[in-house]
């Protein structure tokens, strides 16, 4: 899809499946069922859904998925579907995971970041082998020190490989812009370091919102994971970013909505609503 000046696509990783009741929190089941139909085991389905942008400059992709260097149990646990080839996916778009030269992380849960490297007889090397990674770094010391709540959610084979080769960009500010309209926005709320990408180009914006909203149906206020760190900092940025997002016509892109990639909003009696579906 043009964006401006850019080129913007939704690269896949597959599918997995978390508890319905962990990612609506206090919201009652009776209500999340409607638009996300669990199944035996409570799971809800959910999409791995990076992203993809062509500068011209660079190729920047957001987030990596889940990747491919877990065991059974693992992917029998989250149900993981990784029929799609994310490389061969790629390769129908004329690229190769040789030619990405900037990864973004929103944050370094296994879900998010797990394809920032894979296994090689035995050895963990980047998946991206000519990229710099961006990360926030307090969200780097979040993930290595972790806690009994949070520690699950952070796999050190994922990212810690990566210091190590020097390829790690260390983002230490609320806002920066990597590149004439690529900027990097520290939101907190999931992880108190989660951050999101804001994409500007010839008049037209974006927002990748990671865990922030991670699906459609997040976009209600008071729809808020249990996983979230910081539940009433997830509120408030909504409440900042969502009511702007649908004044500017800015297209909102879900990571984790299985239903669809992107979307434009409106807010009428006071409620957040789809006002036009787009497919990247």
């Amino acid at each position: 899809m043009r964006f401006g000046d850019f080129e913007i696509l939704p690269v896949l990783d597959g599918f997995f499946r978390l508890d319905g009741g962990a990612m609506f929190g206090r919201v009652p089941k009776e209500i999340w069922k409607k638009t996300n139909p669990p199944d035996k085991q409570n799971r809800i389905l959910l999409a791995l859904r990076c992203l993809l942008i062509k500068t011209g400059k660079n190729n920047i992709l957001i987030d990596t998925g889940i990747g491919s260097k877990y065991n059974r149990e693992f992917l029998r646990r989250f149900a993981i579907d990784r029929r799609i080839d994310f490389e061969q996916f790629l390769n129908q778009h004329g690229l190769s995971k040789e030619d990405i030269n900037i990864v973004i992380n929103t944050h370094l849960h296994f879900d998010h970041c797990g394809g920032n490297t894979k296994k090689i007889n035995g050895q963990i090397v980047p998946a991206f082998p000519r990229a710099k990674y961006f990360i926030q770094i307090g969200e780097w010391g979040a993930a290595l020190l972790g806690n009994l709540l949070t520690k699950a959610s952070y796999h050190e084979e994922d990212f810690l490989p990566l210091r190590d080769l020097g390829i790690v960009e260390f983002i230490k500010e609320q806002a920066v812009e990597i590149e004439p309209g690529i900027t990097l926005f520290r939101t907190g709320g999931h992880t108190k370091y989660h951050q999101i990408v804001k994409i500007e180009s010839a008049g037209k914006k974006a927002i990748y919102l990671g865990d922030l909203v991670p699906t459609a149906t997040h976009l209600n206020y008071p729809f808020v994971m249990a996983y979230d760190v910081e539940p009433l900092e997830t509120v408030r940025k909504k409440m900042e970013i969502l009511p702007e997002a649908a004044e500017n016509q800015t297209l909102l892109i879900f990571e984790h909505e299985p239903k669809l990639d992107a979307a434009f909003i409106k807010i009428k009696d006071g409620k957040i609503l789809i006002k036009e579906e787009v497919k990247p």
